[in-house]
């Protein structure tokens, strides 16, 4: 049994020690998603993810997955990659175009975890510099991939990416992250391991361990500021 959070009252969530094991790390339904709520949220390690149609749930599976500035590192494929793709890199030239495009479906389902009530919290952060995108364009400057996340102090929250062309995002991810640990990032949240950022350094922390270092990072006072274009 999981707790149901009234969305007309402040987000007070459970312990996360309470969450499921079966399926992992499921904590709470209800409540809503606004500014106010996802960072009371993920400064706890809670993310909200759902299928379309379903109650808005809360989660906080254990093992998280992350990535920190000391274990990532960039493939020697990835190094390839980069030199050869002729692609353009940027940061907050087109959250919009990039929530969009993660929101639509993929081939292999039918709908995606990011309605109206998301695109419209993320983008009231992205315009409060709370959230940002980042996006890989072709060199006839269409925009083939990305990702956007949240920024807490000295920690990312990774929330989605999408493809338009192979590796797109893989590269997107490959050229930010390195600027992101040099403007004083010290924690990625990929939240669960995936083959696609397993090979940039990603590890696995069990609950104790992540929430020690997530809540010395959200409270690193971090100015982040990521120039407009970054390759």
């Amino acid at each position: 049994m999981i707790d149901w959070l009234d969305e007309v009252l402040p987000p007070v969530f459970p312990a996360t020690s309470k969450a499921l094991n079966e399926p992992n790390g499921l904590l709470a339904a209800g409540g809503r998603v606004s500014p106010l709520w996802a960072d009371s949220a993920y400064r706890k390690g809670i993310f909200p993810w759902n299928d379309p149609g379903e109650a808005r749930l809360w989660w906080s599976p254990a093992p998280r997955a992350v990535i920190t500035a000391e274990s990532f590192h960039l493939p020697r494929t990835v190094r390839k990659l980069l030199r050869r793709e002729q692609l353009s890199v940027s940061c907050n030239l087109a959250f919009d175009s990039v929530i969009q495009a993660c929101a639509q479906p993929r081939d292999y389902e039918s709908g995606t975890w990011i309605c109206d009530e998301i695109i419209d919290c993320y983008s009231r952060l992205q315009r409060a510099g709370r959230a940002f995108s980042v996006e890989c364009w072709d060199k006839d400057g269409y925009l083939c991939g990305g990702f956007y996340g949240l920024t807490i102090g000295s920690a990312v929250f990774g929330e989605s990416m999408f493809s338009r062309r192979s590796n797109a995002s893989k590269l997107a991810f490959a050229t930010a992250a390195p600027i992101l640990f040099a403007a004083g990032v010290t924690l990625i949240d990929c939240q669960m391991k995936t083959a696609h950022l397993g090979q940039f350094g990603l590890i696995e922390l069990e609950r104790k361990a992540f929430e020690g270092i997530l809540q010395k990072a959200t409270e690193q006072p971090l100015q982040l500021t990521l120039p407009g274009w970054l390759a």
